[in-house]
């Protein structure tokens, strides 16, 4: 099929805006492959530290002849999705020696878990850890002992900041190796009623928390298709899975035959084999490209207008939210999945999965075939098996919506992000009185003193990367839906976040620049008129110009303090726009 010729355009306008930061990182890691640190080139006494704890793999990683994989791993258990993750180091080195080659854990990242740390003070170091983690994963490739890395992670900030370190060693092949999500509990519609119960006092602590570890019930992702699952779907449509990897529950037969299967792939994608396939070719602007409209066409978490951009920054290649508004125009919105559905995850992949969804936009036109794909000879490879229970899943060509759902909302007051798909047609547009805020546990007082029993704007600011770390306001959905639902027109505008796990309730998400950084949104008071408008994509406060020009933004309140908030200034006070993926590391390397 024909590529669609907006999906080609807009593919073109991010290979040549990024020819001069694309071609300079080929270069370097031609350099890197070429000069780099290596084991060949490490000294005796390196070498023996590298090698003394590697029992029956000694003589192997000694002599050089084979591949030495190095796993760098997010494992933890108190992390639902990675406590898998603790067994995989010693099933790696096995499938390793299988294949004549060998495996070492070269190191561990942080796992943070939003759903943790949701509504709490340490949700603030949450975005920040997505760069702790690339550094983490930069030091445990640094030692120049691996000619390959499979990367175990799979959650929110984790796959972005394990691709992102990677990427600085783009000279290596590599292949993430998920572990999957948890069986099926409490549907996801029910959690969320039990929620908005106990917002209205209608049932206990008790009756929430017994829903709560009805759903949250064992290993795995969560079910609802959040950030941690857009992950996986991106990782898939980019062609860094072995084919079909994304959706396997923990702990069965296939799990682990796919995991065999990447391990083994990777022996064979070698710089010293005929079927060389670095990190840093594979993630090329098609391959980018590609995670945006999977995103689009699967109503994925809006997180990932942050994180691509700064994903994509690390291989060389800008783009924009621009991009990402042009894509979803003419991206069809195709899949059902909590929250704009009922199905969870594994419901998605009973229906045919990323198998159906990649055949379906291949067919369409929309995905990019022709990636060097970790898996086999192009995309193709990831379309294999598909069925379909049109419920959840629909051809391109038959779609839930013929957008992908997710807008770019502009004005006086920024550039912000609106995800549609699972917000009612009949609220896109909300103009409504500005109720004002610093601080989200204001806003749940504030409900409960009954002070937001009417049409209002909610407007959370002072959360954005530079004020507190970019936190999500998830505490604040069932607020506000119990308001929706009550009859009030409401909508969240913030320079803060909401993931893939937002709700029915109107967004402007990401509003940049933030109000720290002297944006418009510091300049709105309590009763101004806001308009919303997905529709027009437009983000505005009807106030009179020349009085809007003449208002002094409003003081930020005081930096964070505890809960280990303050080690992180450096990287608030250095982040730079979420457009660009609000990262102080990446803006202070010069990418």
């Amino acid at each position: 099929m024909t590529l669609h010729p907006a999906v080609e355009a807009v593919t073109e306008r991010i290979v040549e805006r990024s020819r001069p930061t694309r071609s300079a990182y080929l270069d370097f890691i031609a350099r890197e492959r070429e000069t780099g640190v290596d084991r060949p080139v490490l000294s005796c006494g390196n070498l023996a530290h590298g090698f003394a704890a590697a029992g029956e793999d000694k003589r192997a990683i000694r002599d050089g002849k084979d591949m030495n994989i190095g796993i760098v791993t997010a494992y933890n258990d108190m992390l639902s999705a990675h406590q898998p993750y603790g067994r995989y180091p010693d099933q790696i080195k096995l499938f390793a020696r299988e294949a004549g080659a060998t495996a070492q854990v070269a190191g561990g990242t942080p796992a943070m878990c939003d759903g943790v740390t949701q509504g709490q003070r340490g949700m603030e170091l949450s975005l920040f850890s997505r760069d702790t983690i690339a550094l983490s994963t930069a030091i445990a490739l640094s030692h120049g002992m691996f000619e390959a890395a499979a990367l175990l992670g799979i959650c929110d900030k984790i796959v972005p900041g394990l691709l992102i370190g990677a990427l600085r060693f783009g000279h290596l092949p590599a292949i993430l190796v998920p572990a999957g999500p948890m069986p099926s509990g409490l549907a996801n519609k029910e959690k969320q009623r039990v929620r908005q119960l106990y917002t209205e006092g209608k049932v206990g602590k008790a009756e929430l928390l017994e829903a709560e570890a009805a759903s949250y019930h064992g290993a795995g992702t969560c079910t609802f298709y959040g950030t941690a699952n857009s992950n996986q779907m991106m990782m898939e449509v980019m062609g860094l899975h072995v084919p079909g990897a994304a959706f396997i529950n923990p702990g069965t037969k296939l799990r682990q035959e796919l995991t065999r299967a990447a391990i083994h792939r990777l022996t064979g994608i070698g710089w010293n084999g005929n079927d060389y396939r670095p990190l840093g070719r594979v993630v090329d602007e098609k391959a980018i490209v590609n995670a945006a409209v999977g995103l689009l066409a699967t109503g994925g978490s809006t997180n990932h207008v942050i994180h691509l951009p700064a994903i994509a920054r690390a291989a060389g290649i800008l783009i924009d939210w621009e991009d990402m508004d042009q894509l979803s125009a003419v991206v069809p919105l195709i899949a059902r999945i909590y929250p704009n559905g009922s199905a969870d995850v594994n419901e998605f992949h009973a229906a045919g999965g990323m198998a159906f969804t990649i055949a379906t936009l291949l067919e369409a036109g929309l995905l990019h075939r022709d990636l060097m794909t970790v898996g086999g000879e192009d995309l193709g490879d990831y379309a294999r098996a598909p069925k379909l229970d049109e419920t959840i899943l629909r051809p391109a060509s038959n779609p839930f919506r013929p957008d992908g759902g997710m807008r770019l909302v502009k004005g006086n007051l920024g550039r912000a992000t609106f995800k549609t798909s699972a917000v009612d047609p009949s609220r896109w547009t909300i103009e409504a009185p500005a109720k004002i805020f610093s601080d989200q546990d204001d806003v749940v007082k504030a409900f409960k003193a009954g002070e937001l029993d009417k049409d209002a704007v909610v407007v959370v600011r002072f959360q954005g990367p530079r004020a507190n770390g970019m936190p999500e306001l998830h505490k604040l959905t069932p607020s506000l839906g119990v308001l929706q639902d009550r009859g009030f027109r409401v909508a969240l505008v913030t320079d803060g976040r909401m993931s893939g796990a937002s709700g029915k309730v109107p967004a402007a998400i990401h509003v940049s620049p933030e109000a720290l950084a002297g944006g418009p949104i510091a300049k709105l008071r309590d009763g101004d008129i806001v308009r919303l408008c997905a529709d027009r994509g437009e983000l505005t406060a009807l106030v009179d110009q020349d009085e809007w020009e003449s208002r002094e933004n409003a003081p930020a309140p005081p930096p964070p303090f505890g809960t280990g908030r303050e080690l992180f200034a450096m990287m608030r006070h250095g982040a730079d726009s979420p457009e660009r993926g609000a990262s102080a590391m990446l803006a202070a390397a010069g990418l």
